[in-house]
């Protein structure tokens, strides 16, 4: 165990002295390899903070239930026992025909129209507000209300639920064909990097062999390399978001001073801060063993 441990540490500290021992082409590396990461990294922030103040500040959609025309008081009082025991509710109110018909009034333009009906024809209504407020859980909703006696029709303000879980579909799709493409980049520029290491160390690698160097030794210090520089990149990346979130919110405060809302883009969490940095390090760790494996293979041939 100890000798399998001092193996590894051996090859980590080989690798950071081969990128310690190029300092422009190790900085050049890294830049690019953040760049590739940062710009689905800035995504995925810009997409759950959309998200996140969509949830916060959207306004909560509501069900309508318009009462028949022959609803009596006891009806209403049935119905609105039924809202109260309901588990699916956050809350709801009743909105009698008169309240209807004066809200109709004070709005501009309608006030004439309104007085010159010779009776009110709104209907006893009641708007209810649901726990759940993704749009399958309200179409359930509206289904059930619809089916309940005394009630002429139901219906739900979703309109913007679903153009929302719309949006944020594609947006979510977007960063992943965006991150995949840009992963594959980040593969190729380690297997080039480490094919470029592998050249330079042709006869080192041909001398080891010689003298019995397995292929796990020859090839361990080359993926740490790589999964350091994908280390480095992941962490450029992060910090590279983290700097154009902190222009971006200063460009953001008139805008939220307008507006009278706290608009502030959050970076990621810890974890998954921690999370894309792992995805950076296998990246890198992935892209060093094809170039290492593909070398060996050349070398070894069936």
């Amino acid at each position: 165990m100890r000798a399998w441990g001092s193996a590894h540490y051996r090859a980590c500290a080989g690798a950071l002295r081969r990128l310690a021992a190029t300092p422009l082409a190790t900085l050049l590396n890294i830049v690019v390899i953040g760049i590739a990461l940062a710009l689905p990294m800035a995504f995925y922030v810009v997409l759950e903070n959309a998200r996140g103040m969509a949830s916060d500040y959207s306004p909560q959609p509501e069900l309508s239930l318009f009462l028949a025309p022959e609803a009596s008081a006891a009806d209403i009082k049935v119905l609105e026992l039924r809202l109260k025991n309901h588990a699916g509710l956050a809350s709801y109110r009743f909105v009698p025909k008169a309240q209807a018909l004066e809200q109709l009034k004070s709005r501009a333009g309608l006030g004439d129209v309104a007085a010159g009906l010779p009776q009110n024809p709104l209907p006893d209504a009641f708007i209810v507000a649901a726990r759940d407020s993704s749009s399958a859980a309200l179409e359930t909703l509206r289904a059930e209300f619809a089916a309940w006696p005394k009630v002429a029709e139901a219906h739900v303000d979703s309109d913007w639920v679903r153009r929302l879980d719309g949006l944020i579909s594609i947006g979510r799709y977007a960063v992943l064909m965006l991150a995949a493409v840009l992963a594959f980049a980040l593969v190729a520029i380690t297997f080039n990097t480490i094919r470029l290491q592998i050249l330079t160390q042709r006869d080192e690698i041909e001398v080891a062999k010689l003298i019995g160097a397995t292929d796990g030794w020859i090839q361990r210090p080359f993926l740490y390399f790589g999964a350091l520089a994908g280390a480095a990149g992941g962490i450029t990346a992060w910090l590279l978001t983290a700097a154009g979130l902190l222009v971006f919110n200063n460009q953001l405060k008139p805008l939220a001073a307008l507006y009278g809302l706290p608009l502030q883009l959050s970076h990621l969490n810890w974890s998954d801060s921690v999370y894309a940095l792992a995805i950076a390090v296998v990246l890198g760790w992935f892209g060093a063993w094809l170039s290492v494996r593909r070398h060996l293979s050349a070398q070894n041939p069936r």
